[in-house]
């Protein structure tokens, strides 16, 4: 640490923990509101205590508190970061315009507003503001000097080529500390309706980025592999977890239970994490995973309840809840829950899976979750086992048989639910053989499982779903 950085880290001394609490996650770009929903205050009340850090540190900018807090940290020869508690900080640089022409420049900066603000939502990690990183300007020789002195450990980075029939678009995802490139992709598409190729473009990049199979949290996980088990922080964990969650084994989500929790000891006002969680208990019901249905659906709600408390705006939190809702017979509650998970989720193809199945299942119609899944297949083409699996189910509930044996077969193995759907999607064609060897395998491997506990612990509450589940059931002699 240089004499100027112990200054800096002297001065830090002056504030409040609140105030210090504020300034570390306004600097990471968090809005008002977001740091007000994490530390149970009110938006005005950011803003006086901003107010007061501006004044005791001396500087007049967002940049500059980045800057400042950058500096107190210290660094390690090499330009390591010491350890930190704290998650991965993500920097979005404008996208570099190559083309003079006004249309186009508007055109990325457009681009760029909204691939920061949805992963700022879906990504589970802090997104510098827009608003800050355009101050910054897009010259490529800056980005390393400048993302590290905002604090960011990736920065992601691009260039607009456009013309009135095509525009090409390269994103890249670098290293803020080394400078070297983790990722790079190139979408080429025609120049048609220039709002709706913004969307898709963005759609696109979003969902390559975020989710538990995304980019960020392949390259976050192995990093995280590489490191001590002592030295983890509740970010790393929580990579971790994403990763047994999707697996939908029984040993896979209870490691993932265990890993979501120990993220949530080191950091419990981490709102994806108590989401993720949910999530996960929503699976422990509906796949008999644990001793108690009724204790998992209790779990679930509780950790959705957690999340929205400190995000509001939590897509995931609210699909899950909606899921439990039903579970104790509050349709119409289950129907806002799910109206709102679709609001504030719906550029995810995960979320769109999810409110997929719940058409299906829970509220709703089959035939309204068809476009849902077709969207988050298109949306996201590193689509995981899991996708396949919610399809099949989806199928089956909207009497595509075939298609419903195909999709499943492209899913986990391991999963229970897709053992049962693909003994009811046999059955229901006749295929008696096919029906049988995979009810044998639910019984031998999942002896604990049945159909109406998935029906319970789901919820199936679609009458025309329930019907067709416990009719195959039948005809495939399934407990």
């Amino acid at each position: 640490m240089t004499v100027n950085d112990a200054s800096k880290a002297q001065t830090l001394d002056a504030l409040s923990g609140r105030e210090r609490a504020v300034a570390e996650k306004f600097a990471t770009g968090m809005t008002y509101r977001e740091i007000g929903n994490a530390l149970f205050i009110a938006p005005t009340t950011v803003r006086t205590h901003l107010a007061a850090i501006y004044e005791k540190l001396g500087v007049r900018t967002k940049i500059g508190l980045a800057a400042y807090f950058a500096g107190a940290s210290g660094t390690r020869p090499g330009g390591q970061s010491p350890p930190s508690d704290a998650p991965p900080v993500l920097a979005i640089f404008p996208i570099e315009c190559l083309n003079s022409e006004e249309r186009w420049r508007r055109f990325a900066d457009g681009l760029s507003s909204d691939i920061t603000i949805n992963l700022a939502r879906y990504a589970g990690l802090p997104v510098i503001a827009f608003h800050t990183m355009k101050s910054l300007g897009s010259k490529p020789a800056d980005f390393a000097a400048d993302g590290k002195a905002l604090g960011a450990t990736y920065f992601v980075s691009g260039q607009l080529r456009a013309d009135d029939q095509r525009i090409r678009l390269t994103i890249e995802l670098a290293d803020a500390r080394s400078g070297v490139d983790l990722w790079r992709e190139r979408y080429d598409r025609p120049a048609e309706d220039i709002f709706a190729l913004q969307d898709s473009l963005a759609e696109s990049i979003i969902n390559v980025f975020a989710g538990s199979y995304g980019t960020l949290a392949t390259v976050g996980r192995n990093a995280v592999r590489r490191k001590p088990l002592a030295s983890l922080r509740a970010y790393d964990f929580y990579l971790l977890a994403l990763e047994q969650h999707t697996m939908f084994s029984r040993a896979s989500n209870a490691e993932a239970i265990r890993l979501f929790s120990r993220a949530l000891e080191l950091d419990p006002t981490f709102a994806n994490c108590w989401a993720e969680l949910a999530y996960a208990y929503s699976i422990e019901a509906c796949n008999g995973f644990g001793d108690d249905v009724l204790t998992s659906i209790e779990n679930g709600w509780i950790t959705a309840e957690n999340a929205l408390r400190l995000d509001p705006t939590d897509s995931c939190a609210h699909a899950c809840l909606g899921n439990v809702r039903a579970c104790l017979g509050d349709l119409e509650g289950a129907e806002r829950a799910h109206r709102r998970a679709l609001e504030y989720g719906s550029n995810h193809a995960g979320i769109l899976l999810l409110l997929a199945g719940s058409k299906a299942l829970v509220t709703g119609d089959p035939a309204e979750a068809i476009p849902l899944i077709e969207r988050a297949m298109r949306l996201n083409p590193l689509a995981p086992p899991w996708y396949f699996g919610m399809q099949g189910r989806i199928l089956f509930a909207a009497g595509r048989h075939r298609e419903a044996v195909a999709a499943l077969r492209r899913s986990s193995p391991e999963s229970p639910d897709v053992l049962m759907f693909l003994a009811l999607s046999h059955a229901a064609m006749g295929e008696t053989g096919e029906a049988a060897r995979a009810a044998a395998r639910l019984r031998a491997e999942f002896p604990g499982f049945s159909v109406e506990r998935f029906i319970a612990g789901y919820p199936v509450t679609n009458r025309d779903a329930l019907l067709a589940i416990r009719h195959a059931a039948e005809l495939a002699k399934l407990p």
